[in-house]
């Protein structure tokens, strides 16, 4: 196609002669070109967005780069690398490079911010640079490969779905996620040995220094008061599920057409203008006869009357009115038996012939409507409700179906059917929906498995699993509100529940993770209130960063992608997970999760039993000579007196929560020893 327009541009063409290149290939090179410049124009703006927020979260100049820094060479190593696999054969689905933007700079910047906050903690709890990085990799490490792996898992159950666009997402985006862990840990954990102290310059983490904060004082009063928070988030969020009730399917509502100030646009709009048949989008009504119509065209008598009469056509052209001039049933019988099958007749009428030339010509257009045998015949009709890409359209189809079998019907026809936009997008929206109702409890199933091996948990999967679909509801029933009720669109794209769902599972599960594993850890030292609040006053900052980051790129997605092709599409879908991931982040994964933990006690880790004293595994008993070492490290005192101030009188935030203990500086010694080694039979093995 640019071949060809560049052909055009290149004659020369005389005064008030324009030349235009149009039609349905000319417009899908045009959106592809479109599509590509609004998928530079979402990362660059993804990026400029992800570095201005952790230059605000971690004050300082290189944190924010060396966290994204994994991201971007992911991007560009995965981009290349799924394109060449799209060359050799493998189906790549249109909507790829926007969303492999999206997930792999948000998720790996969640990635980066999960360890990059870990690393700070240890060197204010005292570790040197390279030993809080190898701390940092062997706790958080599970924790980003377990949500590393519910996003793979939840991407690669897309390859069960008979719905092309999400057939297809599948393997490129969980190779975009595959290469993410990879990167996340190994190139970023060595970015951060090597800089060490630098990478938090000018604002340098000190040992002692506060944390905790906001998020502990939040996460005491929850703990202390879990049934009213439970109750409350429940009340909200289910109010706000509600809202799904207002959800319906829309078209593509105009998608198909050329990106306004293309020279496809122009020539569509020349053509509309001087050839509007020619531009026309009409819907096809099929009738299949076991004998030729020919033979007896009273039946197309019957068929266009019931079509006409029933108000669904503002234009119906078929047999008995191909153009201008229509035909009774008997003309067309005569015409038929003087001129024979109009698909066999030439362009001019013979010499001689008496047939006028307009009937000639309108003859002849039969062969658009009657088949050669005659036993196949189409009207195209102009639908009443408007453009067929629209909503009002979609949901007409199960009455035009019922319309047209019931006229095959009367008049004999061995099959029907109705063709064209608006039953080609009905039918999208059934199998998406068909696909949805498959592969969610699939998708449910393989991540519910997966927590309970990260876990070891029966008990805490199963409302992990419940917080993410209550939160997925809550947001479709949100947009639901927002579009449909307040702003009056007739509806959402259908790809939207599908796509909310998928990744809200998957990414929502990355914050599940972290907190859990953390409320774990902390368990084995704390009592289970103690190291809820220890937990989430420590995690909390990771994952509420996270969530800026990951809900801002889809936010970029949905105002950078509205301007594209099928705009109002990436609108639903880039706010529709905004919204999800901001309230999974702020509400379900700091308020609702703590207090159902605080709620069930011990049997959240039913069948495993955890408790204060055991000490965290892979820990060993350091011994009372690196007991006194750590505790000349946080300021002198002995290891078995009372635990000194931090540095610079500042508190630790925990210190102010009632009923709490002050916190231990730290878990091990500069040199505990990985993940994976004997546990400590110690009940008081960290500081």
């Amino acid at each position: 196609m640019n071949a060809l327009q560049h052909t055009l541009n290149s004659l020369r063409a005389p005064p008030g002669l324009h030349l235009y290149l149009a039609g349905q290939v000319v417009d899908s090179v045009a959106q592809n070109a479109a599509s590509k410049t609004t998928g530079t124009q979402t990362q660059g703006l993804s990026v400029i967005f992800i570095v201005v927020l952790l230059l605000l979260i971690f004050r300082s100049v290189l944190a924010p780069f060396v966290t994204l820094l994994p991201p971007v060479v992911v991007l560009a190593l995965s981009g290349g690398f799924i394109g060449e696999l799209g060359a050799h054969g493998l189906k790549i689905s249109e909507v790829t490079q926007l969303l492999l933007i999206v997930i792999v700079l948000g998720a790996g910047t969640d990635y980066g911010l999960f360890l990059v906050y870990r690393v700070r903690e240890g060197i204010r709890n005292g570790l040197d640079p390279h030993s809080a990085v190898s701390l940092a990799v062997s706790r958080v490490g599970e924790s980003i490969t377990a949500s590393a792996g519910t996003v793979i898992l939840a991407l690669l159950s897309l390859l069960l779905a008979t719905f092309g666009i999400y057939h297809d997402l599948g393997i490129p985006l969980a190779i975009g996620i595959a290469t993410m862990l990879v990167a996340g840990l190994t190139l970023l954990p060595a970015l951060l040995a090597i800089l060490g102290r630098a990478v938090f310059w000018p604002s340098m983490p000190r040992k002692g220094q506060r944390h905790g904060g906001l998020w502990g004082r939040v996460a005491a009063r929850v703990v202390s008061r879990p049934v009213p928070t439970l109750v409350a988030g429940l009340v909200v969020f289910g109010g706000l599920a509600a809202g799904a009730v207002l959800y319906a399917p829309s078209g593509f509502g105009g998608a198909t057409s050329a990106p306004a100030h293309t020279t496809a646009a122009a020539a569509d709009a020349e053509l509309a203008r001087y050839f509007p048949q020619s531009s026309a989008n009409p819907t096809n009504l099929v009738f299949v006869y076991p004998h030729s119509v020919w033979n007896d065209p009273s039946v197309l008598l019957t068929d266009q009357a019931r079509l006409e009469a029933s108000g669904y056509f503002k234009t119906l052209l078929g047999p008995l009115n191909p153009s201008t001039i229509p035909f009774t049933a008997a003309q067309l019988e005569q015409l038929h038996h003087a001129l024979g099958p109009p698909k066999l007749l030439p362009p001019l009428p013979p010499p001689g012939l008496k047939i006028p030339l307009l009937v000639y010509v309108s003859y002849r257009g039969e062969s658009q409507f009657v088949s050669a045998n005659g036993r196949v015949i189409q009207f195209q009709a102009g639908l009443s409700v408007g453009d067929p890409g629209s909503t009002a359209a979609l949901e007409e189809v199960p009455a035009l179906r019922s319309l047209v079998s019931g006229a095959a019907r009367a008049t004999g026809a061995s099959a029907s059917g109705v063709a064209g936009e608006a039953p080609a997008l009905y039918d999208i929206s059934s199998t998406s929906n068909g696909d949805l109702i498959h592969i969610i409890p699939l998708a449910v199933l393989a991540i519910a498995i997966l927590l309970a091996l990260v876990l070891r948990s029966a008990v805490a999967p199963l409302y992990l699993i419940a917080s993410v679909v209550l939160s997925y509801l809550a947001a479709l029933g949100l947009a639901s509100i927002v579009f449909i009720w307040i702003a009056g669109d007739q509806g959402l794209t259908f790809l939207l529940p599908f796509l909310m769902f998928i990744f809200l599972l998957a990414l929502g599960e990355d914050y599940n993770i972290l907190v859990m594993t953390r409320i774990r850890e902390e368990a084995h030292d704390h009592s289970l209130r103690e190291a809820v609040v220890r937990a989430v006053g420590l995690s909390g900052p990771t994952i509420t960063s996270a969530g800026l980051v990951l809900a801002g790129s889809f936010a970029v997605l949905a105002i950078a992608g509205s301007r594209g092709p099928g705009g109002s599409q990436v609108r639903d879908i880039g706010f529709g997970l905004a919204v999800g991931i901001l309230m999974d982040t702020f509400l379900v994964r700091t308020l609702l999760v703590p207090s159902t933990v605080a709620l069930l006690g011990k049997w959240n880790w039913w069948p495993r039993h955890i408790e204060a004293g055991m000490g965290y595994p892979g820990t060993k008993d350091p011994g009372p000579g690196a007991l006194l070492q750590v505790a000349q490290m946080n300021g002198g005192g002995h290891p078995n007196g009372a635990t000194p101030a931090p540095q610079g009188g500042e508190s630790d935030g925990f210190s102010a929560v009632p009923g709490l203990s002050q916190p231990r500086e730290l878990r091990s010694s500069p040199s505990a020893p990985p993940l994976g080694s004997s546990p400590r039979s110690s009940p008081r093995a960290d500081l």
